[in-house]
């Protein structure tokens, strides 16, 4: 765990230095998008310098503005965890491809209570969103964490304030347990948060501050942020009924039996999947690329990229809580979809 904390902090700052001074990395590659796969993509592309010299200049600004920029062609790639449709692909020219497996969690802060000590299910956390229940003894909770003495303390929902592939995921999660919240809320990167105690926080990183400062907080944030913040996380019941805690084992079960390419553009949606060990909330993030892109030597630079990650990358995506694509699948990656792309 030291280890892991360690690195995550390094990955951290890392990744806010790209960001924040847009010059962590010589700016050889340019992607924007995606907060969910923020960590990884710092790491491999930390490798990857060292490996080739070639730098990435990546721009964590949430799916919504990864979506726009590579509309706009001001990067070479787009990061999107809500996946575009394969029709919206065909008309851009565009293909689409998962790069990453990682898991949306529900975060919390409650005096008394860290990681793993309070369970609930998806109906019940689809209405403490939607603010129908409103403090943390609710009767609700109280059954589901029996001999526990909850505190009379409201809820305060944490949500993402900008357009998020995050989101999408998660309402996408609670469209598929709760048909209450499917009807009033709905599934998208931006939603109308119906609880009244919401607040909002751009990216991962925002989400993750806010509940760490707010008694009584309740947010979703991708995996490795929980754990860099070290913010206590819900147990989650699955599927198959059991309660489940987030983690590579728990994601790559989720994983485990995904048809990618049953899908245009590879878009599948993974939340909610049988298996005993399976995490609920476990997605993909995607990469947009053009199929006649305007700079071709930049493109062929970040499928080298990618291609370096998928081959060296596993052990850092592990060590950071991601499930790296199988090789039979980013095989049939190369094949399929990166053969689309016209870089001569």
């Amino acid at each position: 765990m030291n280890s892991k904390r360690s690195l995550l902090k390094t990955v951290a700052a890392a990744a806010f230095a790209t960001v924040a001074m847009g010059s962590a990395f010589a700016a050889d590659i340019t992607g924007a998008g995606a907060t969910f796969p923020f960590p990884i993509y710092a790491k491999w592309a930390e490798g990857y310098k060292a490996a080739t010299g070639t730098g990435l200049n990546y721009q964590s600004i949430g799916s919504s503005g990864g979506i726009r920029q590579i509309r706009a062609k001001t990067v070479a790639f787009g990061a999107t965890d809500a996946p575009v449709k394969g029709e919206e692909l065909d008309r851009d020219g565009m293909v689409q491809f998962p790069a990453i497996i990682g898991g949306t969690v529900p975060v919390f802060n409650v005096p008394g209570f860290g990681k793993g000590e309070l369970r609930v299910t998806g109906p019940v956390l689809a209405d403490m969103f939607m603010g129908r229940i409103s403090k943390w003894n609710d009767p609700k909770l109280a059954a589901l964490n029996p001999g526990k003495s909850l505190p009379d303390l409201t809820i305060t929902v944490v949500h993402r304030a900008d357009g998020s592939g995050t989101t999408f995921n998660w309402t996408d999660y609670l469209s598929t347990v709760s048909k209450d919240w499917l009807d009033t809320v709905g599934r998208g990167a931006a939603v109308k948060w119906p609880a009244p105690t919401s607040v909002g926080g751009k990216g991962n990183e925002g989400v993750a501050a806010n509940v760490t400062r707010t008694r009584g907080g309740l947010g979703y944030v991708e995996y490795a942020y929980a754990k860099r913040n070290n913010i206590a996380v819900m147990a989650l019941q699955n599927k198959d009924g059991n309660f489940v805690m987030p983690g590579d084992d728990t994601f790559a079960a989720a994983a485990a039996g995904a048809d990618w390419f049953s899908v245009p553009g590879m878009g599948l949606s993974i939340v909610n999947q049988p298996g005993a060990q399976a995490y609920p909330v476990t997605t993909a993030s995607f990469i947009l690329m053009y199929k006649n892109p305007a700079n071709k030597a930049e493109s062929v630079e970040v499928l080298k990229f990618f291609d370096w990650a998928f081959k060296n990358g596993k052990q850092m995506a592990l060590d950071l809580d991601y499930v790296p694509l199988p090789d039979a699948l980013t095989s049939q990656i190369r094949q399929r979809v990166w053969s689309q792309i016209n870089n001569k």
